[in-house]
């Protein structure tokens, strides 16, 4: 089995190194070339654009940082849709918007391909361990099908329903993590001005019943001023956009989702650092 991948940022490069340990033929594009030459020293295979990649596999994944980008890998000039032959299955983990997944989704069964949307929960620390959650829309049978590729890299699979059932179970997973990243930071904003022990505090926190995969990642990164990417602070603050669209299309309101968002707004487009990870929304108190 031939395997294709799209996107060799933080979770992907995770990805695809776990497929390699697993002695998969896997072929790589990235917009950036330089961005792929980890993989590529790992054993993966290189092509020069969508097209060109999407002839050459069985099973294809993508994983790329915004719906417009999913948009142009898909449908633009040397986009996969362009080149994908009947019973190839492909497979998008990008976190998107449902309605773009229900329309590759929707394409797909008329061309005869095997599409899911599967965007995934774990960080990068999940993607380098293979111990991902994985949010699936798509045919059940598909999901089936590739059920062993998928846990070379994952250790829970979810299927939600038709196509973008798993965008938006990761809509609802993103809405929950603005909650612990939001409380994570202002108790460590509390903790310091009452002078006590950040490291114990976290500890203590993280045995009792506010635990929570936020603070037991990002906690310990803050502590060292360790602000690089496990997730882009720009990519979370662009799925808090899409969860409040589609709640908005719901007619829900979601204040304390509203209120997350607008933080990692002023993090992102005020302060300019989205290409920090999540941990930074921390530098709205502190220097």
């Amino acid at each position: 089995m031939k395997i294709g991948f799209i996107g060799t940022g933080v979770m992907g490069t995770g990805i695809i190194n776990n497929l390699l340990k697993n002695n998969y033929d896997v072929t790589v594009y990235n917009r950036t070339k330089a961005h792929a030459q980890p993989v590529l020293d790992n054993g993966a295979k290189w092509a020069d654009n969508p097209a060109a990649l999407t002839k050459k596999v069985d099973v294809l994944f993508t994983m790329v940082g915004f719906p417009k980008d999913v948009e142009d890998i898909y449908f633009g000039e040397n986009g996969i849709m362009n080149a994908a032959r009947a019973g190839q299955y492909i497979i998008d983990m990008t976190t998107s918007k449902p309605s773009l997944a229900q329309k590759i989704g929707q394409l797909g069964d008329e061309k005869g391909l095997h599409i899911l949307d599967a965007p995934v929960s774990g960080g990068d620390i999940g993607a380098k361990k293979g111990t991902l959650t994985v949010m699936i829309g798509g045919h059940k049978e598909d999901l089936d099908h590739l059920q062993d590729l998928f846990m070379t890299f994952a250790s829970k699979l979810n299927y939600f329903g038709s196509y973008g059932s798993g965008q938006h179970a990761k809509m609802a997973n993103q809405i929950m993590i603005a909650g612990t990243m939001t409380g994570m930071t202002e108790m460590l904003v509390y903790a310091k001005a009452a002078n006590l022990d950040l490291e114990q505090v976290c500890q203590t926190l993280q045995s009792g019943a506010a635990e929570n995969f936020s603070l037991g990642s990002y906690g310990p990164r803050i502590l060292k001023g360790d602000y690089t990417p496990g997730f882009f602070a720009k990519h979370f603050l662009k799925d808090l956009r899409i969860a409040l669209e589609e709640a908005n299309k719901m007619q829900l309101d979601l204040p304390a989702t509203k209120e997350a968002k607008h933080l990692y707004e002023v993090l992102v487009d005020q302060k300019k650092l989205g290409n920090d990870g999540t941990q930074a929304l921390i530098k709205l108190w502190w220097k």
